[in-house]
Parts: structure tokens; sequence; C-alpha cells
């Protein structure tokens, strides 16, 4: 088999994998340590023909994945996959090079400080983190956790600068009790404190500017220093945005407070201007110090790609800036084009400026109104029918594409929240062992509950309602042979019945 021939192959079953998607299960059936059973103990001496290749990848590949495309994969977060995205990549990794610095591959540079003015644009944010401001500007980090900790390192650096008597361990990260880990794990790698502040379900899990004002009275009356918060938009367990209006208005009374705002899913939801205002947008553009939203997972690029702004690019190049004289470059030196090695951890890049072109070029901005709307719409579908149904309720409200619930039948409503948890995880157990659906659970200040996620492109109203059909049914099959009490008497747990996956 030639490259040619092997070029066809490929973009063929590429598109007959997405095409069958429907029909293959969403979760994978492997076993931990399948496929070093069916490989060979070491690399081949000889080069093997590539069809051969290709036939492995089918044969011992593609089981051991999890189709997160597949229409009823409303698990985690959404991973987006598109044609114009994967051509992208094929495009990309065919001229590969590192992109350190505007000289390597010029276009590398220009086209993702370009793309960050447009992402810029999509979103509604201000011009003062556009690229062409040449004060503030945007780049394309791995992920939101790689964004969180740059922006956390550039934090750091401008306290310390400022306050240069500090000593390193009285420096305070804060997150909430919501946050992403990625906060607690920028705590770890740079050796910081981090106090986790809390959120109530009667706020909706978001932080509060009271708690901001207490937290940061009390610690630094106890001689500590906060330097950071990262505040979200759409948390991870049940989509809550954080009252970035209230905590600005306290942070402006702590100017070397850096406040970073995490919208890795919900920050997307921004193309769409009706969003804008309940989501926090104003806040962001008005006070924010950093700002990250990933495309990757509701945004219709491919993975990786975690779209960072900042309102002062300085603050980054002064933390990251290390220029020894086999990086020096005549358009470096002169300051002519930007160097995003200095806006990153790492040295090199890939070109991932590409896809977005691409997908931005081939949907336009009514596309990707088009593809939120839907998902949307969708979870608003569902979320009707949770609120109408004598077995789930609602844990907290539905927020863009997610819906958090539970099972709480009316007719043990007597059951308090210890019981409850008990048979949540019962239920959650028996649909995690299914593989024609795959969705996960979280736990908000001690509740037990189901999250739902809708962000498959594929995923259709049929879906949806397909969804809700299969937890009821799952539901009632729990209900009968685990817990009697259904007509008004005490719930009482009996043996498990043993569950079959389908």
């Amino acid at each position: 088999m030639n490259a040619e021939q092997a070029g066809y192959q490929a973009i063929d079953r590429i598109c007959d994998y997405h095409a069958t998607l429907r029909d293959r299960p969403v979760l994978s059936q492997v076993e931990p340590g399948y496929l070093r059973k069916a490989l060979p103990s070491s690399a081949p001496t000889e080069g093997e023909d590539f069809q051969l290749i290709a036939d492995d990848y089918q044969k011992y590949i593609i089981p051991g994945l999890t189709h997160w495309q597949h229409p009823s994969f409303f698990a985690y977060f959404p991973t987006s996959s598109t044609f114009e995205g994967i051509l992208a990549e094929l495009y990309a990794s065919s001229t590969s090079n590192p992109g350190f610095n505007w000289s390597v591959s010029p276009a590398c540079t220009e086209l993702e400080a370009v793309i960050m003015d447009w992402m810029a644009q999509l979103l509604g944010l201000d011009e003062s983190f556009y690229n062409i401001s040449e004060v503030g500007g945007g780049v394309i980090q791995t992920s939101a956790s790689d964004s969180v900790l740059v922006a956390t390192v550039a934090a750091r650096s401008r306290y310390i600068r400022e306050h240069p008597q500090v000593a390193m361990e009285n420096l305070v990260l804060y997150t909430t009790t919501q946050t992403h880990s990625l906060g607690k794990k920028a705590g770890l790698i740079l050796g910081l404190k981090v106090r986790a502040l809390g959120v109530t379900a009667q706020d909706d899990f978001a932080l509060r500017g009271d708690t901001l004002k207490v937290a940061l009275e009390e610690d630094t009356n106890a001689g500590f220093h906060p330097f950071i918060l990262i505040g979200t938009v759409g948390t991870t367990s049940s989509g809550a945005v954080d009252r970035l209006d209230e905590i600005a208005d306290v942070a402006k009374h702590y100017p070397f407070l850096w406040l970073h705002v995490d919208a890795a899913w919900a920050g997307v939801a921004f193309v769409c201007p009706e969003y804008r205002e309940a989501y926090q947008l104003p806040a962001i553009n008005g006070y924010v110090d950093s700002f990250c939203t990933s495309f990757y997972k509701w945004g219709l690029i491919q993975f990786d790609g975690s779209c960072l702004w900042v309102r002062h690019r300085k603050h980054l190049t002064d933390a990251l800036d290390i220029t020894p004289e086999f990086l020096r470059s005549k358009h470096g030196n002169a300051g002519t084009a930007i160097d995003y090695r200095n806006w990153q951890l790492g040295l090199g890049k890939r070109f991932r400026s590409l896809k977005f072109w691409f997908v931005l070029r081939a949907r336009g901005v009514k596309g990707f109104q088009k593809y939120i709307s839907d998902c949307i719409k969708l979870n608003t579908k569902f979320a009707q029918s949770i609120y109408e149904s004598e077995l789930f309720s609602v844990v907290t409200k539905p927020s863009l594409a997610i819906t958090v619930f539970r099972l709480a039948p009316k007719s043990l409503c007597q059951l308090r929240t210890p019981e409850l948890n008990t048979l949540n995880r019962a239920f959650y157990a028996r649909l995690a062992a299914r593989n024609d659906i795959a969705i996960t659970q979280t736990d908000l200040n001690g509740v037990f509950c189901i999250r739902m996620v809708i962000g498959a492109e594929q995923t259709l109203e049929s879906d949806v309602e397909r969804v809700l059909a299969l937890m009821e049914s799952e539901a009632m099959v729990l209900l009968k042979n685990q817990w009697e009490g259904i007509g008004g008497r005490r719930g009482r747990k009996t043996d498990v019945v043993p569950f079959h996956s389908h």
C-alpha cells in the first residue's frame, strides 16, 4: 500500500466511523490490560505493510475507544470533532514545526494572533483583550488547566514584583468548593496555599461577593497574601456561575488580587448574545485580568485548544520570557512580532489555529450560534421533563446545556438525604453499567446526583427522549427490586438484584 492509497483509505474509514456512530456502543467494553495482551512485547525489527497497520487500528484500537461524539454521550462535557477540524489537523501535521517564535514559521504565529481576535469578537470580549490592541491579547493553550497555570504564574510574578518582601509560603490562591480541580493542581504544582471558599445551594453554588470579602479580611489580618482568585462561569458539577459582578466590587479594594475566569465549557455560549449578561460577560469585560474558554469542549473545535486572553500581555512576558541567544531573532528583538513561547509554559507549540480558521470559515458565526442554541433547546426540553416527572427532581437550576437531577420519587417523599444518596448511587450504578449511554455523577454539598450534558453535534430530540425513557425504566426496576414502601411506607433497602449490562 503506497502513501496515496493509505491516505484515501484513512479518509474513507474516518467518514465511515462518523457515519456509523449511532450504531456503535457509546462506551468501550474492554478490560484493563487488553491491549498489552493483544500486541507484541516489542516493536517489529523490519517495517510492516501499512495495510496491516491500518487494519490493526480497526481491530485493536477502535474497540478500546469511548465515542465522545456519539449522539448518546451525555457525560462530563462534550469533546467536539468536525470534518473541517480533522482536515485542518491533517494539514497542520503534514507541515510539522515547533512554532516557538515568528521566524520558525510566520504563518503559525500570525494566524494565531488573528484567530484569537476573531474568537474575542465572536464572544463579545472587550477590545482590551485583542492582540491588535498591543496591550492585551490572546493565545491558544493546550487546555483550561494550562490556562489557569499560566495565569497563576503571571499573577504570582506580578504580586512578588510589587511586594518583594512577601514570603512565597504566605501567598494564597483562592478557588471555591465547586472550582474544577485545575485550581488545586495549580497550587500543588507551584507550591501554593489554596483556600476553597464555600458556596451554597441557596446561591445556586455561585461564589458571592460577601464570601470573598470575609475571606480577604480574614487572610490579610492573619498575615497571608491572597493574590489570585479563580472564578468560574459554568462549573463542572452543575454549570454554576460565580457572581463576578459582586466579586469585582470587592476586588477593587484589593488591586493586587488577580481575577482569572475559567469558562472552559460555558464561555462558548457567549457566541449567542442573549446569554452574555446572565453569564457575567459585562463583569468579565469590565474587570477580570484573564479569561479562558475551551472551544474543544462545546465549540466545534478538536481537542486541544483552550483560548486564554489577558488584559495586559506584559504580565505574561514578564513572568515567562526567557530568551537565550539561540532563540533570538530580528523581529523578536525589534518587538515587531509576537513570540508566543513567552505566553506559555512550554517552548514549542502546535499549529492549533489552523483548525479554528477552518471551522470558523466553514460554519460562520451563525453556524456556531445554531449549534449552541440547538443544544440548549434540547436541554430545556429534558429539564422540563425532569420538573414534571414523578420519579426525578432537579437538584439545582439547569444551566445552558446541563441539567443536574436525582431519583427522588414523589411516592417516597419521606426519604432523607442519606437515604436518597444511597438510592441514587444504586441508580447511577445501573446507568453506568450500560454501554448504550454515557452519563456522569457528581456531589453537590453532600447531595449525590446525576449530570446530563448535551453537546454532541449528532444528538437529536429523539436521543434525549430515548435516554429519559431509559432512565425511567432503570429507576422503576431499581425501585421495584431494591426499595419497598412505594405506596407511602418507609423505604427499606433490600438485597441488590444483579444487573447485566446491555
